[in-house]
């Protein structure tokens, strides 16, 4: 799969400032397209609208998780190879198992860095990422 600087990107958290974070780690590798979503059903709505080449998604949010989140796409659709990297303070054995089981593309723990998530992101798409 092709790591294109142009595919729209969505991020999934509850907390606005991991958002504006995540959006600015983004732009700083070079990818301008993302939305973003507060919590799992409201991302789970947009991809269901939309075409995502990525989505990074928090772990612990209400009323549906980013695990709920990745379990549903999963399921089917149209977007259910779309990669998907799971954000989370917690690093859990039996998280990340369960992750995997459910088809997570990669796993990145809190706090992280600009070249952590690039790196993730690479790892996802077998290729460097743009910009540094």
């Amino acid at each position: 799969m092709n790591l294109d600087p142009g595919m729209p990107i969505l991020i999934v958290d509850d907390y606005q400032t991991m958002v504006k974070i995540m959006r600015n780690l983004l732009k700083q590798i070079g990818f301008e397209n993302v939305d973003d979503a507060s919590n799992g059903a409201a991302a789970f709505e947009k991809i269901q609208a939309k075409q995502y080449g990525l989505v990074i998604s928090d772990w612990n949010m209400e009323p549906m998780t980013g695990f709920e989140l990745l379990q549903k796409v999963r399921e089917g659709g149209q977007n259910k190879d779309v990669p998907f990297i799971m954000v989370t303070a917690e690093s859990k054995t039996d998280n990340i198992v369960a992750a995997r089981k459910a088809g997570v593309s990669n796993y990145l723990v809190k706090p992280f860095n600009q070249q952590s998530l690039k790196s993730k992101i690479e790892q996802v798409f077998g290729t460097k990422a743009v910009a540094a």
